[in-house]
């Protein structure tokens, strides 16, 4: 078996289904109800002992969200869209080669960059940071060694590297993350939630141990008493065609993302977006291009939506990143790992009440993904670091009280 069909494991051989996730996407957003809060799994075995209650820096951050873009290389993110792949023969574009460009492409950089992450750059790069521009000296990389899914997740969660850790299909994690960690304090139980559109977060925050309120794939908890809006949208999920049978379409997660949040009230959020990696998987630049697009626009909607909430609005920190990066050339951008060299750089963009209006971090020390564990807590007032000697500190230069 090829070893990057291995490394991408329970992901490998999908294929495209063209511009059907779009058209379903225009059409679930239309949906206007509100739904009710998604149940936590009922924790297994005896209860763990509380946390250390050891207070981190003193800010105005309450609430934290860990957004997540599966497999979206920096060099999207930093210069917007490749001019090489803008076509059928490198991109396997199906959109012509015209209305691609018309839609993407720009002569500078900075404003290619702007037009596909407005939200990105229009408002995260100027209220908070964005590391990983390793054109202007400031790198973000994995350390996992790997440069895949499963063990990206684990670092960014756990903050630290788990060699175990070889295969999307590893199972139950055996480690901790720091959502599992935040949900004993009392503060806290009941109000950390996972939603992903992929169905092995399950696995990855091991939804049968952590007792964590989860939401993946397509896997859509059923309630007692259904909305006519819950009617449709379970419609949609049993009638939809999938990309495959572990991967929710993005604009599927996000319709009950965003009613969980008004409904729920969650302090410490997960998310994570997959549709970013699938097409570059399949060869599809044109739909990793729309996808990520539109990825900036979920992101927007659910800032957008905290912030009309008085239980959010000004104490709400936003770490957008993603878990690994990707080749590059006219064909490894389709592939990820340890063969496709560039994969472990990645990058990471921070925005919230606490954090400097510093932009785009040039000619800076290294981060990791290792430290995003830490910085999720840092930010409500924990060390998580003191508590889990593994892990690595938070990123310092995001934190209240910085200007690094």
């Amino acid at each position: 078996m090829d070893e990057r069909l291995e490394h991408r494991g329970a992901r490998s051989m999908k294929r495209g289904y063209g511009t059907l996730g779009g058209a379903l996407a225009a059409g679930i957003l239309l949906l206007t109800a509100a739904a009710s809060p998604v149940r936590a799994a009922a924790p297994v075995g005896a209860a763990a002992p509380m946390p250390a209650a050891v207070p981190g820096p003193a800010g105005k951050t309450r609430n934290v969200v860990l957004i997540v873009s599966d497999g979206l290389r920096w060099q999207e993110v930093f210069t917007g869209a490749d001019p090489t792949l803008l076509n059928e023969k490198e991109g396997g574009s199906w959109l012509s080669e015209a209305d691609l460009k018309k839609r993407y492409w720009r002569p500078d950089a900075d404003a290619r960059r702007a037009a596909l992450f407005p939200f990105l750059w229009g408002t995260v790069a100027k209220q908070g940071q964005i590391y990983g521009n390793q054109l202007k000296g400031s790198v973000a990389r994995v350390t996992n060694g790997k440069a895949f899914s499963y063990p990206g997740y684990n670092e960014m969660s756990t903050g630290y590297p788990n060699d175990a850790i070889d295969s999307n299909e590893f199972g139950p994690n055996p480690n901790a993350t720091v959502f599992e960690w935040l949900n004993k304090f009392d503060e806290y139980r009941g109000r950390v939630a996972i939603f992903g559109t992929w169905n092995v977060y399950d696995n990855i925050f091991n939804k049968g141990r952590s007792g964590l309120v989860m939401q993946t794939g397509w896997n859509l908890p059923r309630k007692a008493q259904e909305t006519p809006r819950d009617a449709l949208l379970r419609e949609l999920f049993d009638t939809s065609t999938r990309f495959d049978e572990e991967d929710v379409w993005n604009s599927f997660l996000q319709v009950p993302l965003l009613d969980y949040v008004k409904s729920a009230h969650p302090r410490v959020l997960f998310v994570g977006y997959g549709e970013t990696d699938n097409w570059a998987h399949q060869g599809r630049y044109d739909l990793v291009l729309d996808s990520a697009h539109r990825m900036d626009h979920f992101v927007k909607q659910l800032w957008d939506t905290m912030q009309a909430m008085p239980e959010y609005r000004g104490t709400t920190t936003f770490i957008i990143t993603t878990d690994h990066g990707r080749g590059s050339g006219l064909t490894e951008w389709k592939e990820h790992g340890v063969e496709e060299r560039g994969s472990e750089n990645i990058w990471i963009a921070v925005m919230g009440p606490d954090t400097a209006a510093l932009g785009e971090r040039s000619r800076v020390g290294a981060v990791t993904q290792a430290q995003i564990a830490a910085t999720v807590a840092a930010f409500v007032g924990r060390d998580y670091h003191a508590a889990e000697p593994k892990a690595a500190l938070p990123i310092a230069g995001v934190l209240h009280g910085s200007a690094e």
